[in-house]
């Protein structure tokens, strides 16, 4: 096994916790006391989406230490929340300082100058230059959730048109528009009413049987040419909501100019765009938020995950003339908690201090390459995508016919993990590979040594 080499500092470093070593994996995973707290766990908490049975007890860098001493490489970032890696030093101390102070008071009635600061740097990362106003929330379906009260309470429009293939969070409202996996929508229906959805850009599955760029991309046109004149009166839609990168959907890029061409769509008939950032966002693509990439500017834009640092924290930006002007129309009680503000000033400073933007396209452009190698010796990637470090392979039985090879892709992720690289799946047969944004070209290399070897060990058990 690879072993990456001590950090240094300067930028895009995490110099100070870093281990020197890399991925360690002495007892086979689960050991004896993550299989003691598993079964723990399966008696007293609710079924959800365990993936892997890890056990973690510590993290530094981009490493995570189990309960039975094993050291894993973390290429899943805690679903992006993660994004300078774990135990980073200044957001320690800023949560630490902050605690010893104020941890919460009384939530949104009250006034607070770090909430304040925090709002006015959204404001000015955020796309756009109209004025703007920021509304703190817990999670990312927290943030659909106020982005759909906004639209709905401000145009009195019925209807929000969403992709399929969305995730905005699994609350009621956000379900509405959240069309990734059937599981999560079974049994709770009805939904909240005027959730309509259109088939996702997805070129590699093209729903319409085309090819970019001849297709005159019409997965946007479409929208025009056939729902408005059909099933969607556009003067009753309130919104379009949609991820710049479909996140649980499968890490989804949708071609150039797609953005812009609904967008114009959008602006003839006045509807707002919605941009759900919350697992795109904050660096995770090489920019601020992943929709500067094509050029447009979405008036809401909702976030979370990676903005608290690794505390509970999402917000919602949209413009000032948007406010509710009537006081109570929406609130919440943990919402800006002060403990997550300090976390994400923090989180934002170090993001620019060291420049992981930069950081994320440069290690991005490395991962996708050597994503690539792997793919023209294995001929069960069908496809390699993403934009900065927000990455993914799917995995088919046959490149021609494309067949999901869905059994195959477990398997790949159940050897990874014995081996110690921590992964995520997504979409029906796709792996995400998200490390936190210090990454470093060394522990690349390393994840993808372990990927390697975990393909090839897939392939023997089929």
């Amino acid at each position: 096994m690879s072993r990456a080499p001590p950090r240094t500092s300067g930028a895009a470093t995490h110099a100070t916790t870093a281990p020197a070593h890399g991925v360690s994996v002495p007892v086979p995973i689960p050991g004896p006391n993550a299989r003691r707290i598993i079964e723990r766990d399966r008696k007293f908490l609710m079924t959800s989406t365990k993936t892997a049975p890890i056990v973690a007890a510590s993290g530094e860098g981009v490493y995570v230490t189990d309960v039975d001493g094993n050291r894993l490489l973390d290429f899943a970032a805690g679903v992006g929340v993660a994004a300078l890696g774990y135990a980073h030093p200044e957001v320690v101390r800023a949560v630490r300082e902050q605690v010893g102070k104020l941890s919460h008071f009384a939530g949104t009635d009250f006034y607070y100058e770090n909430q304040t600061v925090l709002a006015e740097r959204i404001g000015k990362i955020t796309p756009g230059s109209f004025a703007k106003k920021v509304f703190f929330t817990n999670s990312g379906t927290e943030s659909a959730e106020a982005a759909l009260k906004l639209v709905r309470w401000h145009r009195q429009r019925p209807i929000v048109i969403g992709l399929l293939g969305g995730f905005h969070g699994r609350t009621m409202g956000s379900l509405s528009l959240t069309a990734s996996k059937p599981v999560q929508r079974a049994r709770y229906a009805p939904f909240v009413g005027g959730g309509h959805h259109i088939p996702a850009p997805y070129c590699y599955r093209c729903p319409y049987k085309l090819e970019y760029p001849s297709c005159d991309l019409y997965c946007a046109k479409i929208l025009k040419e056939l729902y408005f004149q059909t099933s969607i009166p556009p003067d009753d839609v309130a919104a379009f909501v949609a991820e710049p990168v479909l996140g649980e959907g499968g890490y989804i890029v949708p071609p150039p100019r797609w953005h812009s061409t609904l967008k114009g769509i959008l602006d003839e008939h006045g509807i707002p765009l919605i941009d759900d950032e919350v697992q795109a966002g904050i660096g995770r693509t090489g920019k601020w938020f992943a929709v500067e990439h094509h050029g447009i500017v979405p008036p809401i834009v909702t976030m979370a995950k990676a903005l608290g640092g690794g505390l509970p924290m999402g917000a919602v930006s949209f413009p000032a003339e948007l406010d509710f002007p009537t006081p109570g129309a929406h609130s919440n009680t943990f919402g800006g908690n002060l403990a997550a503000v300090a976390a994400s000033l923090a989180t934002l400073d170090v993001i620019e201090k060291d420049r992981l933007l930069d950081n994320a396209r440069r290690q991005g452009e490395h991962l996708l390459g050597r994503l690539r190698e792997l793919q023209g010796r294995f001929e069960e990637i069908g496809d390699v995508r993403g934009v900065g470090l927000m990455t993914a392979t799917e995995f088919v039985q046959d490149r021609t016919t494309r067949e999901p090879a869905v059994a195959f892709r477990d398997a790949v992720l159940e050897e990874a993990c014995r081996r110690g690289l921590i992964l995520l799946p997504c979409g029906r047969s796709s792996i995400r590979y998200i490390p936190p944004l210090i990454v470093r070209r060394e522990e690349i290399d390393e994840g993808i040594e372990i990927l390697d070897a975990s393909i090839r060990a897939a392939r023997d058990r089929a």
